[in-house]
């Protein structure tokens, strides 16, 4: 039973990880040049055995070769397994060439990119002495197999170490908003210890004297429980003080953020800040543009280097934001899948602009005007 489920399970999918999409389920298709040759002609009752026999075991080794295996070993059979495929079809169909095209993209499985390549070194070696024996049809074979077994083999071992560099940088990103998240947790706690513990120790000791005086000397009594009053409001006051600094954190705090989080993301910053006066709707707006827009460079943008200034010009405060990446096409994009959609109402709502543009790579000016109300 345990068995039937599994493979009930591996049958609804999905046959791929996520992050590669749809678009294994259009590369399988390439499969289609083994069938060219039966265009002038169908198969015989052995051949058309062979070749149901050669799908049901190649699909299940094509959508497996995309997931990562603990057993490297085995990435390294299934690519080979392409490969054996190809040398059994290619006395009988030159199309079996596409086996090799497969096992070449395959290669991208194994994490190193120089082992990678020298596996498919080693696949487009067994292509070309496969192709020996063929007389004639050589061409038919090898030329397919190299044309399109090199670049898709480059390409997809290339593809594949940029996808691990970014999962790699994510993790760490997530790793230091952890170590953040920690780190301020104990701030507030040593701070809230400090803040209260002088002040609730001394309400405890006036609390008892008070008791100890209530019958003895009432006037003493009540003045020991004014001051406990006095004290309790004190703290109240300074408890709200904290929370409104905790919760308002400011431009200059997410500034760090963003030195922290583009550090993380091997990005290098260079910013330049005015001494302003922020109001305190302004510093709000601001703070969040510039978390967005940090976010985006990171997640997105895949640069080396950002630009950030702010400044008071002409009565307006103007925050710019620029990076050097590449990944971005399209700025419609960017407002309509990520947060800069809601960013821009907020800007407007103040009486500001919010501009991107696509330039080296994405360039964000944010105006405000210095009265914007808190």
């Amino acid at each position: 039973m345990v068995g039937i489920d599994r493979i009930r399970r591996v049958i609804a999918g999905p046959w791929t990880p996520p992050k590669f999409g749809k678009a294994p389920y259009l590369w399988v298709t390439s499969i289609g040049f083994l069938f060219l040759k039966y265009t002038r002609g169908l198969p015989g009752p052995g051949e058309g055995a062979a070749l149901a026999l050669t799908m049901l075991v190649f699909v299940p080794m094509y959508f497996a070769s995309f997931w990562q295996h603990r057993e490297r070993a085995l990435n390294v059979l299934l690519v080979l397994g392409f490969c054996l495929l190809g040398a059994l079809w290619a006395r009988h169909n030159p199309g079996a060439s596409t086996f090799f095209i497969f096992a070449c993209a395959m290669c991208a499985g194994i994490e190193s990119q120089r082992r990678a390549y020298l596996l498919m070194a080693v696949v487009l070696a067994l292509a070309l002495l496969v192709a020996l024996p063929l007389g004639r049809s050589q061409l038919y074979f090898v030329l397919p197999a190299l044309a399109g077994g090199i670049p898709i083999g480059v390409s997809s071992i290339m593809e594949s170490s940029v996808r691990r560099s970014r999962d790699q940088l994510l993790r760490k990103q997530e790793e230091v908003e952890y170590m953040a998240t920690i780190a301020e947790r104990e701030r507030i706690s040593r701070d809230l210890h400090d803040l209260l513990g002088h002040t609730l120790s001394l309400i405890t000791l006036k609390a008892e004297l008070a008791g100890k005086l209530v019958e003895r000397d009432p006037a003493a009594c009540r003045a020991e429980i004014k001051d406990i009053e006095t004290s309790a409001r004190t703290a109240l006051s300074e408890v709200r003080a904290a929370v409104t600094g905790y919760r308002q954190t400011g431009f200059a705090h997410e500034l760090g953020s963003a030195r922290v989080s583009l550090a993380a993301a091997r990005v290098t910053l260079g910013a330049t800040v005015a001494p302003i006066a922020l109001p305190a709707a302004a510093e709000n707006v601001l703070s969040l543009a510039l978390r967005e827009a940090v976010t985006n460079i990171v997640r997105h943008a895949g640069a080396r280097h950002c630009e950030l200034s702010l400044a008071l010009e002409h009565g307006k405060i103007v925050l710019r934001v620029a990076d050097d990446g590449t990944s971005l096409t399209s700025v419609g994009a960017l407002l309509h899948g990520n947060g800069l959609s809601g960013m821009h109402e907020r800007v407007e709502a103040l009486g500001g602009t919010l501009a991107l543009r696509l330039e080296r790579g994405l360039a964000l000016e944010l105006r405000l005007p210095m009265g914007a109300a808190a």
